[in-house]
């Protein structure tokens, strides 16, 4: 298991800060999170990507938060994936 988790659904109006004092309920100890935004309006994009500083902690986190109703909405919970290599483009001519 990865220390890296995808929290899905989230509202636009959840704030970083509501979402790391959830995350960080029960003493957790989040290294990192990350909520995305949009580039044109500034706003959330409904979801974020934190980083737990061990396994128990992450797998912890995805059992209390995975259905957690925040503002809301039902939260999903779980282990990020590794982003899928891109192809090289190319397009060039020779």
């Amino acid at each position: 298991m990865a220390t890296r988790l995808y929290i899905g659904n989230l509202s636009w109006d959840t704030t970083e800060e509501t979402l790391q004092s959830v995350l960080t309920e029960d003493g957790r100890t989040l290294r990192d999170l990350h909520m995305v935004m949009d580039r044109e309006t500034g706003r959330p994009r409904g979801f974020a990507f934190a980083e737990f500083n061990s396994e128990a902690e992450a797998q912890a986190a995805i059992e209390s938060m995975d259905g957690m109703n925040l503002e809301g909405r039902e939260l999903r919970v779980n282990v990020a994936q590794e982003r899928p290599k891109r192809g090289g483009g190319g397009g060039g001519r020779y």
